[in-house]
């Protein structure tokens, strides 16, 4: 493997989840675009849609695993936030299927088809990234009532969705589970690691069912991930992000806009 292939993978993975722990959004809505654009312009590699959507589901799932480890480590130090072990199983079952689904199904897609759905996904993601969302206040765990089959059913189409892409859909599940199951705040953050990680898995497998997953490069952006994502996580607590926020959302509406005008 090329040197400066393994550096650009590294720097992939490092600013893409950077910017994931900066602003607490899925890092595969910022990776999958830098994925397919940046190693194809430098002239060191190419990777077709269903490469760039199984490195991305990699980064995903250590991404999201070293989310979880931090978050019972702030727990064991008397940090907030409750995960509600019911929505996460209602939610996590169906997003778990969805995710095996479409981690496999990628293998048999178009790759146009695959940029068309992240298409979609990244102008939803702007969308959501720009109108507030609001839980309901908190409220104990055993009070806690949601609507199960509209749970399940969300979660099963994000799967799905994410599992094509290499994402674990986090950017779509938070909104739905504040606006439309009306969980609270604190227990949306908590709940939503552990269900995207539930993703993941699935992503990964489904993946690893499909075939066609460049090693070396997935490795290697998967470290880069790792080393971003904590940096970011400790930036956030000290710097007033709004502002990264939008600028990010035009980042994502500028790469929506290219993969819109290659299919179209």
């Amino acid at each position: 493997m090329d040197i400066l292939l393994v550096i650009v993978m590294l720097a992939i993975g490092l600013v893409g989840s950077f910017f994931s722990g900066l602003l607490g959004i899925g890092g595969a809505i910022i990776n999958y675009p830098l994925l397919l654009y940046v190693p194809s312009m430098l002239g060191i590699a190419h990777f077709s849609a269903h490469e760039v959507s199984s490195i991305s589901m990699f980064q995903v799932f250590f991404a999201s695993l070293a989310g979880v480890l931090a978050f019972r480590r702030k727990r064991k130090e008397g940090a907030s936030g409750v995960v509600h072990k019911g929505l996460v199983l209602y939610m996590g079952s169906g997003i778990l299927a969805g995710s095996l689904i479409g981690g496999y199904v990628s293998g048999m897609l178009h790759g146009d088809v695959i940029n068309l759905i992240y298409g979609v996904l990244a102008v939803l993601a702007v969308m959501l990234m720009l109108i507030p969302v609001k839980g309901k206040e908190d409220q104990p765990a055993a009070e806690l009532r949601f609507n199960k089959w509209v749970a399940v059913g969300a979660a099963l189409v994000v799967g799905v969705l994410s599992g094509i892409v290499g994402a674990g859909g986090a950017f779509i599940l938070i909104p739905i589970m504040l606006n439309v199951l009306r969980i609270p705040m604190r227990t949306t953050i908590a709940s939503s690691l552990a269900i995207v990680f539930v993703s993941a898995i699935g992503g990964v497998i489904g993946k690893i069912g499909g075939g066609g997953i460049p090693l070396w490069p997935t490795v290697f952006t998967v470290i880069g991930s790792l080393i971003g994502a904590s940096h970011g996580s400790k930036i956030s607590t000290k710097l007033n992000v709004k502002l990264l926020r939008y600028g990010l959302v035009v980042l994502i509406a500028l790469t929506a806009v290219k993969v819109w005008s290659n299919i179209l």
